[in-house]
């Protein structure tokens, strides 16, 4: 087995405000690591999330459309990543000091007065969502700080000054992104169930199919069962953290998949290995997995 990768360790800090934890469900600030990993690229796993990052010195980021892909996409230094089911190849030759935060359901409307819809899958930079002049200054301010403690409260502050309010929500919308996120692995949340859970939440809200599936698509970015089953996958991710010699049959079963063979598709799409292959890359944070040379297979 290689030796496990080592990232840089972010500043967490004190718990979110109130005001601001009902949209953010982690931030960070981190220091550039004092050496560059050993792999040139990652596969950046989905998390159902929206992601918000700063990048405050070195290259911007840059993604690639596969595995033969040799120059990229370069992206903006601040921007917002779309919530998506699949990973992303990244440049990972090149680390950098960074902000950023994971944004809950909804975040996107409050924060910017945009569908999480619209961003799907994609990125747009920060100056697109609020202005040239407030992105520059948050960076001015951030790439000034001395330190990842006073760059997180800066970008907390930024974050709070930004919030409005936000009408129109669906209560059962509402219900059932809470619902997904609350889920206890197998039972309830089992594939399978998605549907008729769905189906539930459509009949409570008066809405038609269509209706219902593009509100919660406005406030989460996925469809509920595009969301479910990426949930579906970041619990199982977590249970292979626990996990030192997984049996895999089992953790189909707990995980809600309906065999071993559904547990394999589903993370081969999700993370572009097999499970087998992902834990064999020690990867040491789970949604980060280190890829170098040839594609694990």
């Amino acid at each position: 087995m290689s030796a496990r990768p080592v990232r840089a360790t972010p500043h967490s800090g004190a718990p979110l405000p109130p005001a601001l934890a009902a949209w953010v469900e982690r931030s960070w600030a981190s220091a550039r690591p004092a050496s560059a990993p050993a792999w040139p690229r990652e596969h950046s796993l989905p998390t159902g999330s929206l992601h918000l990052a700063l990048r405050l010195d070195g290259p911007p980021l840059r993604t690639y459309a596969d595995a033969d892909d040799a120059l990229g996409r370069s992206h903006p230094p601040a921007l917002l990543a779309g919530a998506r089911a699949g990973y992303v190849i990244k440049d990972a030759s090149r680390p950098a000091a960074s902000v950023g935060a994971m944004l809950r359901p909804g975040a996107a409307l409050a924060l910017f007065g945009v569908s999480a819809a619209e961003l799907e899958g994609g990125y747009v930079g920060l100056d697109e969502l609020c202005g040239a002049g407030a992105a520059d200054g948050l960076y001015e301010r951030l790439a000034a700080a001395a330190d990842p403690r006073s760059r997180r409260g800066l970008f907390e502050a930024f974050l709070r000054a930004r919030l409005r309010p936000v009408r129109g929500l669906d209560p059962q919308i509402v219900r059932a992104v809470r619902s997904l996120q609350g889920a206890a692995p197998g039972g309830d949340c089992a594939a399978g169930a998605d549907e008729r859970r769905v189906a539930g939440w459509v009949a409570a809200s008066g809405r038609s199919h269509r209706r219902f599936i593009a509100g919660f698509r406005d406030a989460a970015g996925l469809s509920p069962k595009r969301y479910a089953r990426v949930l579906r996958f970041k619990r199982l991710l977590s249970a292979l953290a626990a996990t030192p010699r997984p049996d895999w049959a089992q953790l189909a079963l707990d995980g809600g998949y309906f065999d071993q063979s559904h547990l394999i598709r589903e993370f081969r799409e999700f993370a572009g290995v097999s499970p087998r292959a992902y834990l064999a890359a020690a990867a040491a944070s789970p949604h980060h997995l280190p890829i170098g040379g040839p594609e694990p297979v």
